[in-house]
């Protein structure tokens, strides 16, 4: 919720329009001493609550937008709103901004944590803390254009043109098999996540690695004309990004995910917003 390949979608999101402002999942009563309080599910009983801000953008198409009514909507606000619900002890307000800044704001303080499709890779471990409970999880395979009836399997990628983003995990995904196969693949790094679609598109290239998701994705907004085949090769999660030392909030956060996984809520919200039930890894 990068590499798209998810790496694909983020680079074409720094090109669109990302508004910036506020948007409270509910409105909290004020005390008589200024704090906020927040009514218990469960309980009907009201407790003080702490305020978290998360971070997340406009510009994502059925993951956080701005809907017809002028309104924050799609997936991760949805979830985010869910985890809100389940959380009494919190009161989540989101803060808008363009993809680019949300580390930095991360950084600086101005957000609690990210809620933007955000995966793993070693310097966002070095620098930032992740949750442990993946709440979107990709299943990688093969992608072509859509007329290709040739390719079926990572083997039928020797010396075949694969062309993936340069420190990626899809880069990764055809080094490794390279290291065992003499290097059999072509690899073409790109920077450009619209690089890979126009090579792709154009035959100058003859694949790249990336999820359904990302295709469904592409194949609306730009008219890709890719398709995903063959088996799965690995599965990519996406995770809420917060700063190190963050462990309780972190802790709530998965929490709360085990419980929306576990009663069938995640699935259905990734069914609305994605397509597809996401929640879960693809054998």
């Amino acid at each position: 919720m990068k590499k798209l390949n998810l790496v694909i979608i983020f680079a074409l999101l720094l090109t669109m329009a990302a508004g910036c402002g506020a948007s409270k999942t509910s409105s909290p009563a004020n005390t008589s001493n200024g704090s906020t309080v927040k009514a218990d599910g469960d309980s009907g009983k009201k407790e003080a609550v702490k305020k978290i801000i998360v971070g997340t953008g406009t510009g994502f198409p059925n993951v956080c937008f701005i809907n017809d009514k002028g309104e924050l909507d799609g997936f991760d606000v949805e979830l985010v709103k869910e985890i809100d619900k389940r959380l009494p002890e919190i009161e989540i307000e989101f803060k808008t901004m363009e993809f680019s800044n949300l580390l930095l704001s991360l950084e600086t303080k101005k957000i609690d944590f990210v809620a933007h499709q955000m995966e793993k890779n070693p310097d966002r471990e070095e620098r930032y803390l992740f949750n442990n409970e993946p709440y979107n999880i990709f299943p990688n395979k093969i992608t072509v254009h859509d007329t290709n009836e040739s390719i079926h399997s990572i083997d039928d990628l020797k010396g075949k043109k694969v062309i993936v983003g340069a420190t990626s995990a899809e880069a990764y995904i055809v080094e490794q098999y390279n290291k065992t196969h003499d290097d059999a693949i072509h690899i073409v790094y790109t920077k450009a996540g619209d690089d890979a679609v126009n090579q792709l598109k154009s035959g100058r290239v003859d694949a790249t690695i990336s999820t359904q998701f990302a295709v469904d994705f592409l194949n609306q907004s730009v008219k890709a004309e890719q398709k995903t085949v063959g088996e799965v090769l690995t599965n990519s999660k996406v995770f809420y990004i917060l700063r190190k030392g963050d462990t309780e909030l972190a802790g709530k956060l998965d929490k709360a995910l085990q419980q929306i996984k576990a009663d069938g809520t995640l699935g259905k919200l990734s069914e609305k917003w994605l397509g597809r039930d996401y929640s879960h890894e693809t054998k």
